[in-house]
């Protein structure tokens, strides 16, 4: 089975971004460390998951771009979750026709790696109230915005699966939802 991973930067204090969606705290920490560990946690993915709001962002800028990323990010194939667009251009994606559901279960059903997804902490928040994230990596980074875009709306009890500690302080955590469907088959989320 097919593992269904989110991986999101987050402050101490649970967000994913400023008040206004701004992400500098993030872009300033990304260091060569932490960004090599990322490389190669998305070349582990050949399907990403998105939100309108996150394809819209990451298909300006990916198609284009020059940076190592560009190359693994513009071969996955990616699925998007819109009820507003009427199509998507950037290399590999498709419009989602079915529920978040029954696409994660037609997509664990076929042959790949793992299946991840991009956020945008709305969609990341519908997935994870239905269960539908097998592991949650957050990189907690060692800044407090006191107000921002919380990842969670609500009450989620995960397993910790591991921990790693960053040069520039940086925590990696990674959680399994013990009630989603990897979970429920007795998939083996891998530990950091």
């Amino acid at each position: 089975m097919r593992i269904v991973s989110l991986g999101m930067q987050i402050t101490l204090d649970g967000f994913v971004a400023g008040p206004g969606g701004e992400l500098d705290w993030a872009m300033e920490r990304l260091d060569e460390e932490l960004f090599a560990h990322q490389e190669v946690l998305m070349q582990s993915s050949d399907t990403m998951l998105l939100g309108r709001v996150n394809y819209l962002d990451q298909a300006a800028h990916w198609p284009t771009s020059t940076q190592p990323l560009a190359k693994i990010l513009n071969a996955q194939q990616k699925i998007v979750f819109s009820t507003t667009l009427e199509n998507v251009d950037w290399e590999n994606s498709r419009l989602a026709t079915a529920s978040p559901a029954a696409e994660i279960a037609a997509l664990r059903a076929q042959q790949g790696t793992a299946i991840s997804v991009a956020g945008g902490s709305r969609f990341a928040q519908s997935l994870l109230h239905e269960h539908l994230i097998d592991e949650v990596r957050l990189y907690v980074h060692p800044i407090a915005l006191g107000e921002g875009i919380p990842l969670f709306a609500e009450q989620i009890a995960l397993e910790l699966t591991g921990s790693r500690r960053f040069a520039n302080g940086t925590m990696l955590n990674s959680y399994r939802d013990p009630l989603s469907a990897a979970s429920r088959a007795g998939a083996t989320v891998p530990a950091d």
